[in-house]
């Protein structure tokens, strides 16, 4: 029995993208053959990532929407095709004979089906040509996500990704990802979409990628945002302090005296790579910390700081 891909993912078939991609996740992650143990989770599994790179795709699901479980038979340029002269489309139309009330299928050439003996390779063949129903219909494109820490996609290289294949099968892909991919950004797999009939070829499969939460560093596009911890008196006489960068080391950032939390300091180029132009930016957010404990000399000073000095952190400048 064919599946509704609304079923599996447990959401309505007016939801928007962002409903199915959030029922996606939630679901996925329940799932994953790698967190659940199930024997039939794997199954399971499998059925989200075909149901979500059929509903992901606004194109993909509008055909699925229209021509339902022989949507992948239906080539995405049909309505162009038709409109171009290649026949007017389907026109239904409900005829009585010995077997009662049924169905009856008009192509815009005149050509006549029953419900019970129509070929959708035949009436493509008929609508679109001799040779179409012969040479097959290209597969569909499909999408999947590509969950990446901010580090590999900081890096890039070559990873190794368990989706659901053309049919829904478990399978596994090569991916090479660019350095400094972008939350967002594509990866095209030529020809690993879904299958095409007959001689036409497959489809291609789009990865989407989508940067995880880090708890350190906070993405801007290709910029890089991370807060850096500095001592009451490095904030007020300056200092040069070490700053953690994506790629896994340490840049240098020197912090002005006088410097307050929040205040930002810029390092250009320190970003996100960008094979393509220049590199984002890496901005410092400082954040004054005091020790967890003072000392005996350590109060000291901060009560002889506090009788000395006359400045007020509430006062209006």
């Amino acid at each position: 029995m064919a599946r509704d891909f609304y079923e599996v993912l447990g959401v309505s078939r007016t939801a928007n993208q962002d409903e199915i991609q959030q029922a996606y996740r939630k679901l996925a992650r329940r799932h994953h053959p790698d967190v659940n143990k199930d024997p039939s989770a794997e199954e399971r599994f499998k059925d989200l990532n075909e149901a979500y790179s059929v509903l992901s795709d606004p194109k993909t699901r509008a055909r699925y929407d229209r021509f339902g479980e022989d949507f992948r038979k239906i080539p995405e340029d049909y309505d162009e095709r038709v409109a171009a002269g290649a026949g007017g489309g389907f026109r239904t139309r409900r005829t009585t004979g010995a077997g009662g009330p049924r169905a009856r299928y008009t192509t815009g050439f005149g050509e006549d089906f029953s419900a019970e003996d129509v070929n959708i390779e035949d009436l493509l063949g008929s609508l679109f040509g001799a040779g179409a129903g012969s040479a097959g219909v290209p597969g569909a494109d499909q999408e999947a996500e590509l969950p990446l820490t901010v580090e590999e996609a900081y890096k890039g290289g070559r990873r190794t990704v368990t989706l659901a294949g053309p049919s829904g099968e478990p399978r596994r892909y090569e991916v090479d990802v660019p350095p400094g991919v972008t939350d967002g950004q594509r990866i095209r797999l030529a020809g690993e979409g879904g299958r095409g009939s007959g001689a036409a070829p497959a489809g291609d499969l789009h990865l989407r990628v989508r940067i995880r939460s880090h708890p350190q560093f906070r993405l801007d596009g290709r910029d890089v945002h991370v807060k850096v911890p500095v001592s009451p008196w490095e904030a007020a006489l300056g200092a040069t302090v070490p700053v953690p960068t994506p790629g896994g080391g340490t840049a240098k950032v020197t912090v002005p005296a006088s410097s307050s939390s929040g205040r930002r300091l810029r390092l250009r180029g320190e970003g996100m790579p960008n094979p393509r132009g220049a590199n984002g930016d890496l901005y410092a957010e400082l954040r004054i910390m005091v020790p967890p404990t003072l000392g005996d000399r350590e109060r000291e000073l901060f009560e002889e700081l506090a009788a000395t000095s006359s400045f007020d952190p509430r006062r209006t400048r």
